[in-house]
């Protein structure tokens, strides 16, 4: 082998890291060279973007002239990305998107990463009348740009973090530097860091696992896609976590009440939202308690009802079969059904599906005696009722907590709703988000509000 071919082959450092990728098909491995300079290149292009790829490094190279110095201009791009120690690490950057760049003995790592779903979603989850109407992308750079946009501070801070799973996951950790709790900030990146997963693909995922509780019934960390909600959080001193390829963002910690806010309460009045919040937490006693009370008042206590409304629901339940506590076990499993199965179907058919199941299936269900007219409004107030909490994660745990309650109702009456209720409040209060209090009532701008212990 002559030394103008030796010079050309590609390094043993440079073949050892392309065998490890060679399985995959879209692995490039090229070599230009151009008046006795030489460099080789590797990279996937699945996940590169050509275009750029042509434009700051191939292009230059054959146009640059022989007196000027390719690998400092190479090194002054600000594509680079640091250079990890070992060869894992560098094959995880280039499976990101990364193109591996060799000259001679100079090894660099430009960003070329080209990203598919990049574009900011219209928030679906969360949607309000006023406020901003688009939500999060699935590029986490795109986020935190988003983040930038809105929040002009110095002291905002956007902290990297990588997941040890299956999928070598960028993270974020996103606070501003002068209001965030400095042991907080320590808890949370040390449970990042220990978590011990096989594989994380989106924020719920991470946010099942940074609970740390498999049994938990209530989130201890919200999920959002609205930028507005991240800002109010992060104003406030909290961190907010960003998984690339997921448009949602965690906030931690949080309490019971912040489940209870919508970010449209920033944007009305005070006498506006002080209804709106009133009906909200009205909303949330009807849902998880008035099935219980119906079973109660008419299955053990009829006499707390007057006379004539006692009557009225005697009445109504001549001909069904059941007893109370199966007639609203059935209509609330029915109603389950029914939102599952409308959230899961194409919006096309979703309404019609709803329309079929809530009017027809009802008033069939209250002619063939199956059960009563007043059941069904019971049944309808709930389901209107639970829709009212704004955020899903709590939505699905007040669901829950009615059957559970609903249980306890019908085993000891309304001694036994009000054992539940006791017991629910009991696991609230003893309950704690990175070490806040569950039931703490947080409030803006109270940095004091926001210590949390060591524990």
């Amino acid at each position: 082998m002559d030394e103008a071919t030796r010079h050309i082959e590609p390094p043993a450092y440079f073949t050892r890291l392309a065998t490890r990728l060679e399985p995959t098909a879209d692995i490039v491995k090229k070599t230009l060279k151009s008046r006795g300079r030489v460099v080789h290149l590797l990279y996937l292009k699945s996940v590169v973007d050509m275009m750029q790829l042509q434009e700051i490094v191939v292009k230059p190279f054959y146009e640059m002239s022989a007196e000027q110095n390719f690998p400092e201009y190479i090194q002054s791009l600000p594509y680079e990305t640091k250079m990890p120690t070992g060869d894992e690490e560098v094959l995880i950057e280039i499976t990101k998107g990364n193109v591996f760049v060799m000259i001679d003995k100079q090894i660099t790592l430009l960003e070329l990463k080209i990203v598919a779903a990049n574009a900011v979603q219209e928030a679906i989850m969360e949607p309000t009348v006023h406020g901003p109407q688009l939500g999060l992308s699935e590029s986490s750079e795109t986020n935190i740009n988003l983040m930038r946009q809105r929040y002009h501070k110095p002291s905002l801070i956007i902290e990297p973090m990588q997941l040890e799973d299956a999928s070598n996951r960028d993270i974020a950790l996103i606070y501003d530097g002068e209001r965030v709790n400095l042991q907080l900030l320590k808890k949370i990146r040390k449970r990042i860091l220990t978590l011990d997963v096989e594989l994380v693909q989106a924020s719920g995922d991470l946010q099942y696992y940074l609970n740390n509780k498999k049994y938990s019934l209530f989130p201890t960390s919200l999920l959002t896609e609205r930028p507005d909600r991240i800002l109010h959080n992060m104003a406030v001193g909290k961190v907010i976590i960003l998984v690339d390829g997921s448009p949602h963002a965690i906030i931690a910690p949080t309490t019971f009440f912040d489940f209870m806010l919508s970010m449209e309460d920033a944007y009305y009045s005070f006498w506006v939202v002080s209804l709106i919040r009133f009906l909200r937490y009205a909303g949330l006693f009807t849902c998880i308690m008035l099935p219980s009370i119906y079973v109660g008042v008419t299955s053990y206590t009829p006499e707390v009802l007057r006379t004539e409304l006692a009557l009225t629901v005697a009445a109504s339940r001549i001909g069904v079969p059941y007893p109370s506590f199966i007639e609203v076990f059935f209509m609330l499993i029915f109603i389950e059904l029914l939102t599952e199965a409308s959230m899961r179907l194409p919006n096309s058919i979703s309404a019609t599906a709803t329309t079929v199941g809530g009017l027809i299936l009802g008033t069939a269900a209250v002619e063939a005696a199956l059960t009563s007219n007043i059941m069904v409004i019971v049944v309808s107030l709930v389901a209107i009722s639970t829709f009212v909490i704004p955020i899903s994660e709590m939505n699905y745990a007040v669901r829950v907590c009615r059957f559970l309650l609903l249980l306890y109702t019908t085993v000891f009456g309304l001694a036994g709703m009000i054992l539940g209720m006791l017991g629910l409040l009991l696991y609230l209060v003893n309950k704690d988000s990175f070490g806040e209090p569950y039931l703490r009532m947080f409030w803006k701008n109270r940095q004091e509000e926001l210590k949390v212990d060591d524990s």
